[in-house]
């Protein structure tokens, strides 16, 4: 376990204030619009540090890695919104199952799993229909 400094904290505190899943970058931008010091790469080492300890989950989203605080102690799995980003944290009980079952066929054991399920949230499904639905813009030249 990696000392808490001051700027971990402020970096925890942060992604705690934020919704959904977010880049280092953006909240590195976000800790300098607020007046933080803290530079860009201890932002990434901190929110690496996070992920690995279990006080943050992480995922790869278009080649780059997004954080998002978690409940700390409890496996869980993601719905994530392709569109907004929105996310929310369920349980998979029949994927837990599978996990086991699969890893017992082929001599495993204490196996570990990421599942995170993307779609639509219901906002964006409706924004989508409501695209599809309305005429295309006028051409202009």
């Amino acid at each position: 376990m990696k000392r808490n400094t001051w700027q971990r904290e402020a970096v925890r505190e942060a992604l705690g204030e934020t919704d959904g899943f977010v880049s280092a970058q953006a909240l590195h931008a976000t800790m300098k619009g607020s007046g933080s010091e803290v530079g860009l790469a201890t932002v990434y080492r901190a929110l690496a540090d996070l992920a690995t300890e279990g006080d943050a989950d992480s995922l790869q989203r278009e080649g780059e890695s997004l954080y998002r605080a978690c409940t700390p102690g409890s496996h869980h799995h993601h719905l994530i919104c392709r569109r907004c980003g929105t996310t929310a944290e369920i349980a998979a009980d029949a994927v837990e199952t599978w996990a086991r079952d699969v890893a017992a066929e082929h001599g495993f054991t204490q196996p570990q799993h990421v599942v995170d399920v993307f779609g639509y949230c219901a906002n964006c499904t409706r924004a989508l229909a409501a695209e599809r639905l309305a005429p295309p813009p006028p051409e202009t030249h």
